[in-house]
């Protein structure tokens, strides 16, 4: 029972929030106007500041195991590249592969990975993950880029996406957050305090405005496809990236990093980024929708077991 009661309160926070926002929806408090212009507030001001805070706070340079990071880069970089190899296989529809791909290795994980280690293990974590995002981030984006490409008629200029890549804000803010972190440099109480005060609305935010923007329509017709992306990107890619840590020797903070990297739904920029390169966007629209729909259970599944198992 106490195994139980841990798992549920670090899910439940993250589905109220969730249907909060839902419910706002449906009220008409939140409308699709202030959604989008929330949902760029909180991707281009809120979470650069919630990840240089998070770095800011952290003594990264000795928290940070630097083989364990290495370990994450590998395992994602080695999923991107067995999906690459196989979906193309099963897959016959040019415009579904790219989708699928990314559907399958993205996952949400600016928003749900700090969340979830905050949940799990308190302000221990914080710096490791908020590291991982930093690193991994870019290069998810960059690589699912070249996918995307890869798998439609429309080409991209790369030298404008290599740009737009150094200049997100996400990247900005986990890059100036190392280097403040790195060399110690100390901000005046006064900013100090304004930057951590809007990095605790964040989250809440984030999810609120996310529960608020998930569309339930025309979901039938590619349910095989749905059906198949949540399983793979909430169940298996996971459990097969837990369990490769296990035997490599982590547990705690570190195999709890791992999982709120890996088990997070599909991340909400890969209909914007599918839109761009002529793929089937209203797919990966359905899989960000179907994922988060189903992402608590799965992640309340995870911490359950590894909990029970006296792994975390």
């Amino acid at each position: 029972m106490k195994n139980l009661i841990f798992s549920l309160n670090a899910v439940l926070p993250l589905v109220f929030l969730m249907f909060l926002g839902g419910f706002l929806r449906k009220i008409n408090i939140f409308d699709k106007d202030f959604l989008n212009k929330a949902n760029n507030f909180v991707f281009k001001v809120l979470f650069p500041v919630f990840l240089f805070n998070n770095i800011y706070a952290s003594k990264v340079s000795e928290e940070i195991n630097l083989k364990f990071i290495i370990f994450v880069v590998i395992i994602s970089i080695a999923f991107v590249a067995i999906l690459v190899v196989i979906i193309p296989k099963y897959e016959k529809d040019n415009r579904n592969r790219g989708v699928l791909i990314q559907g399958l290795y993205r996952g949400n994980t600016t928003l749900f990975a700090t969340a979830l280690i905050s949940n799990i293990f308190g302000n221990e974590g914080l710096a490791i993950v908020t590291t991982l995002v930093a690193i991994i981030v870019p290069i998810y984006i960059f690589v699912t880029v070249i996918i995307l490409d890869l798998f439609t008629d429309k080409k991209q200029n790369f030298k404008k996406t290599i740009i737009s890549i150094l200049i997100n804000p996400l990247i900005i803010g986990s890059f100036l957050g190392i280097i403040a972190s790195v060399f110690q440099i100390k901000l005046p109480s006064a900013l100090e305090k304004t930057i951590a005060d809007i990095a605790k609305s964040t989250t809440p935010m984030a999810l609120m405005v996310l529960g608020g923007g998930i569309e339930t329509n025309n979901i039938r017709k590619n349910i095989k496809y749905l059906v198949f992306a949540a399983a793979g990107k909430l169940f298996i890619i996971p459990a097969i990236a837990t369990l490769t840590a296990i035997f490599f020797g982590y547990r705690g903070v570190e195999l709890g990093a791992l999982l709120s990297m890996t088990a997070p739904p599909t991340a909400v920029t890969s209909y914007t980024l599918a839109k761009q390169h002529d793929c089937n966007y209203e797919l990966a629209g359905q899989i960000v929708f179907f994922t988060t729909l189903i992402s608590p259970f799965s992640i309340f599944l995870f911490i359950f077991v590894f909990k029970t198992f006296g792994l975390f």
